[in-house]
């Protein structure tokens, strides 16, 4: 999915923004009826932000919950009820083994870091159905979040570039530190062959949903078709070596993962050997991994509450990156379309988006806000990003022309052999695409509700959920029948500049930067403070 996807993408978007200089919106002025394919990645960035917030928050009390011995989900202390156990128990002539069931079951024992989220993190309700109040611990560390951003991008590009100094490079510090620990554990070989090896299960290659899953990993990690890389990339000069910085970037994001994932499972090995369980029975993914299964895992360590605070913490540096390029979506759109009424208001932009944004987010952190969260992620995460990937494609190499915009590639980076871009085209023009079909034809054809756990989302909930998706494409028709009706012109002129081939960029930097708003000559930083 990387070599065939991630790259590509990452490479063409990047190249987009460092060429035009405009974030996602503005880069498709040259072919005007695909800007909607940017509203869409902008709506994208803030659904997505409104929730992956509250991720944030959720890692900020559980760090904060670190700071004492024992760590509160390691025994039922005062918070737990008559259902946690540390032990399985027969209740009504049935063996019920405390690690079994996501959810508090009357007469049935439940594990203490199941019971933890659900009685004290979240106080979960019964459903979608029954919102409840704010929980006002999780709406704390959600401000605390939005606080934290806030300050970061108080000054935009300039400021949030030094703090992913210590958040990017930090994590790596931590993981090298579980990974060390893990590996003396007794069972982590256990965990590392169910990560990759024997105990591994390949039979989930066959399930479209894995495929779906993948591509929205790798788009998010990278963050492809959300609009953050063309964003972020705007503010590089312009005969920076894109293609040196597409390869180093992706090919370490993907480095990180694999390595994270030996920290990781090597831990859910030894906690599989305590419990004498098999390593899948205590895996979990998504939410379960990070707030369930990992914490249960390093409360059996010696000194658990160092383990467990270094955990959290890592998950909010990385939390905190993946925010900063979602909010860099935002303002920087808001600058593009409006330049001179937001030119020197960086940080106003910031600060208000944040605000608004939080704002935004306080349903997730009632009662039912897990279920928020989770019907957010499933749809809008999904689905919306590989169709604004395929248009991102098929509106470049198709209908603008994919030679031409190696041409404008060549023009940053030096002319290149026919044989370097062989790969290239080859994915652009045909593998990338089929790929993305594919999986999204796949994922439509055996699409199946989500659910929380054994809890089912009702009906209605199904419903918003795909009103979601279409609240975010709806523009890409909407926009491109706009610019048509709003075109000058004759008929074939419109359809030349606006659907065939959009405006020619020019063959040389002065004609293209002019006509894309881009930079001077002289290849200097773009002029947004």
């Amino acid at each position: 999915m990387l070599a065939v996807a991630g790259i590509p993408l990452f490479f063409l978007e990047s190249s987009f923004g460092q060429f035009c200089s405009q974030g996602p919106v503005n880069v498709w002025r040259a072919l005007p009826i695909f800007q909607g394919v940017g509203v869409a990645m902008v709506l994208v960035s803030t659904l997505v932000g409104i929730y992956y917030n509250v991720i944030i928050a959720y890692s900020l009390y559980y760090m904060f919950a670190s700071f004492q011995s024992p760590l509160p989900w390691s025994d039922c202390f005062y918070w737990s009820n008559s259902n946690c156990s540390l032990t399985p128990r027969v209740c009504n002539n049935t063996l019920a083994a405390n690690w079994s069931e996501p959810v508090i079951v009357a007469n049935m024992t439940q594990t203490i870091s199941l019971s933890i989220p659900s009685l004290v993190a979240l106080q979960r309700s019964s459903g979608l159905d029954e919102t409840g109040p704010v929980v006002w611990h999780l709406a704390l560390c959600l401000l605390l979040g939005w606080l934290l951003i806030a300050a970061a991008l108080y000054k935009g590009i300039k400021s949030s570039g030094k703090v992913v100094y210590f958040t990017a490079t930090f994590p790596y510090v931590v993981l090298l530190i579980l990974l060390i620990r893990g590996v003396t554990l007794e069972g982590a070989r256990d965990g590392i062959e169910f990560y990759i090896g024997s105990q591994s299960n390949l039979t989930k290659l066959g399930e479209a949903e894995v495929w779906r899953d993948a591509a929205t990993q790798i788009f998010y990690s990278l963050s492809v078709a959300w609009g953050g890389v063309t964003a972020l990339s705007s503010y590089n000069k312009f005969h920076n070596n894109v293609f040196k910085d597409a390869l180093t970037v992706c090919l370490t994001n993907c480095g990180t993962s694999v390595f994270a994932g030996f920290a990781i499972f090597s831990i859910l090995g030894h906690m599989a050997h305590v419990y004498g369980k098999p390593v899948s029975e205590v895996a979990q993914a998504g939410f379960g991994l990070a707030f369930i299964a990992y914490p249960d895992a390093l409360s059996k360590l010696p000194i658990s509450p160092l383990w467990s605070i270094l955990f959290f913490f890592m998950l909010l540096t990385l939390g905190l990156d993946s925010q900063f390029a979602g909010i860099e979506v935002i303002s920087t759109c808001l600058q593009d379309a409006f330049p001179e009424r937001f030119k020197s208001k960086r940080s106003i932009i910031s600060v208000g988006t944040c605000a608004i944004l939080f704002l935004l987010g306080l349903p997730c952190v009632t009662q039912a806000g897990i279920y928020w969260v989770t019907l957010m992620d499933q749809f809008c995460a999904g689905f919306v990003l590989l169709i604004a990937a395929l248009l991102e494609l098929v509106g470049v190499f198709y209908f603008y022309g994919g030679n031409r915009f190696i041409k404008d590639i060549e023009m940053m980076i030096g002319t290149r052999s026919s044989l370097f871009w062989l790969w290239w085209r080859a994915c652009w023009f045909f593998i990338t695409p089929a790929v993305i079909t594919v999986i999204l034809v796949w994922s439509l054809l055996t699409f199946r509700p989500p659910s929380y756990g054994t809890v089912q989302y009702p009906a209605w909930g199904v419903a918003l959920g795909w009103c979601m998706i279409a609240f975010c494409l709806i523009w890409i028709p909407l926009v491109a029948i706009w610019k048509i009706l709003c075109a000058q012109g004759n008929p074939w002129q419109i359809c030349h500049d606006y659907v065939m081939k959009g405006q020619h960029l020019g063959r040389n930097l002065e004609r293209n930067q002019a006509m894309w708003g881009g930079q001077s000559s002289s290849g200097l930083a773009r002029w947004r403070s």
